[in-house]
């Protein structure tokens, strides 16, 4: 009787339809984030003058659901790896689905913050997931070009949502725009069909049938029968926090690491998307164009996801995160002192590729650096640490628009943290990365001995 390893299966796999509708399904789910971000940002003048607001309410409603997505983040991270991932992703889906639009209903700031934070923690909660998910199914040439790809739908969604915010918002107020949000719902049958459980939480729940389903449509040659059994990991692990996980196996520098980056990425991203029409209004553009900066920011972020995600698998994560960051220090540098149009939108798509596309490619990054039982965990918490970046900016770049600075120093200012970006990465230490260690075959590691384990199958 043969004995066939599921993950060799999965890594060595033809890309197939499988593989596109995993794209395609996870894609749209993480198109409505980018959406969800975006909208709040172009209402918030139809919002304070409706409900009399300061702009201070206006920005700690903006914090509050950050905070939201944050404990999302690490919350659902966690509870996926106890669970299962797609119960989590659909779970999620339904809750910011739900609440998105529910906020377009609100009659006052308080049931409107409320639905924003629930809302929120959906989000936060879906994106580690389904970055864990598609680096689980993915085959292993194109792993990171898939992870990045998937979320570059995250741009896609800006942009919709400053299009959408354009044609709506004059003729029929902002409600509608939050409405449209709730679209996934109709799409959730499909969702459920389409996206499949985690090969290793299946096989740690004993769900064989369901396994060998998986992995006939990954390889319709091999036709596992019923006669088929599983090897799992017989030896009782030792109990701690999946948190704790991330610190061992001489990780902990790393993770730091990486959180730090996350951080900085996230605070050039919300920095750009809260701030970027006044800052470009206080370069002397008119504010008229603020729109397509914010399109051309995100166009930027996909073109760079999509182009430098595949040089990756060549160069490495590191040699290709860290030029970006510093292209994006330059870009932010130097955008205060040309006048020209053209060459500015060229340095807004830089510092879009710098920002959000760093951060999807960091994903793909992080996803693979962690084994599989804590990459949900691994993902969520790097992103939660992240969002508190996204909670900063706002306030920070306020506070550095009160001082008076030239607009140019405003840009450098906020350049300073794509250089720690880059700083943060330079630091991170592969060798104990467990894709590494897999490689090499570390009998000693106890997370690699439990991939191969769980990982295996045999009559």
């Amino acid at each position: 009787m043969n004995r066939v390893n599921a993950g060799e299966i999965i890594d060595r796999s033809r890309f197939s339809s499988f593989h596109i509708s995993l794209m395609i399904w996870s894609f749209l789910i993480i198109l409505i984030d980018g959406y969800d971000v975006v909208i709040y940002g172009s209402v918030v003048p139809s919002l304070i003058e409706e409900w009399s607001m300061s702009p201070v309410t206006a920005g700690a409603i903006g914090s509050y659901t950050v905070i939201g997505t944050a404990v999302g983040a690490v919350f659902f991270g966690m509870i996926a790896d106890r669970i299962g991932r797609k119960k989590v992703i659909v779970f999620c889906t339904i809750l910011f689905s739900v609440f998105t639009p529910l906020s377009g209903l609100a009659d006052g700031p308080v049931t409107f913050t409320v639905f924003r934070v629930i809302a929120g923690l959906g989000l936060g909660g879906v994106m580690p997931n389904v970055i864990a998910l598609t680096t689980e199914y993915a085959p292993k040439r194109i792993r990171n070009v898939m992870v990045s790809f998937v979320f570059c739908g995250y741009s896609v969604g800006a942009i919709a949502a400053a299009l959408v915010s354009k044609s709506i918002l004059p003729s029929m107020g902002w409600k509608p725009i939050f409405w449209i949000a709730g679209l996934p719902l109709l799409l959730l049958p499909f969702i459920v069909k389409a996206i499949p459980e985690s090969v290793s939480f299946l096989l740690d729940k004993g769900k064989d049938h369901e396994i060998k389903k998986i992995l006939n449509k990954l390889n319709t040659k091999l036709e596992l029968g019923a006669n088929t059994g599983l090897i799992r990991n017989e030896t009782l692990e030792k109990q701690s926090s999946p948190i704790i996980k991330l610190f061992e196996k001489k990780r902990a520098f790393s993770t730091i690491m990486f959180w730090i980056s996350c951080f900085c990425c996230f605070l050039l991203i919300y920095a750009m998307n809260t701030w970027l029409p006044k800052l470009m209004l206080q370069a002397g553009y008119s504010l008229g164009s603020s729109l397509i900066f914010v399109a051309m920011m995100n166009v930027g972020a996909i073109v760079g996801t999509i182009a430098f995600s595949g040089l990756t698998d060549k160069w490495g994560f590191k040699k290709v995160m860290i030029p970006l960051y510093i292209c994006g220090a330059i870009a932010l540098s130097a955008i205060g002192l040309t006048k020209n149009t053209l060459v500015a939108y060229l340095l807004i798509g830089v510092i879009g590729a710098a920002s959000v596309g760093v951060q999807n490619i960091s994903n793909a990054f992080v996803s693979q650096y962690y084994p599989p039982s804590v990459r949900s965990t691994g993902i969520g918490a790097t992103m939660a640490f992240g969002r508190v970046g996204g909670i900063v900016a706002p306030t920070f770049v306020g506070i550095l628009l009160t001082m008076n600075l030239p607009a140019q120093m405003n840009f450098t200012v906020i350049a300073i943290f794509a250089v720690l970006g880059a700083i943060s990465i330079f630091f991170v230490q592969e060798r104990y990365a467990h894709y590494n260690n897999e490689a090499e075959g570390v009998e000693g590691s106890e997370d690699n001995n439990q991939d191969k384990q769980i990982t295996a199958l045999k009559a």
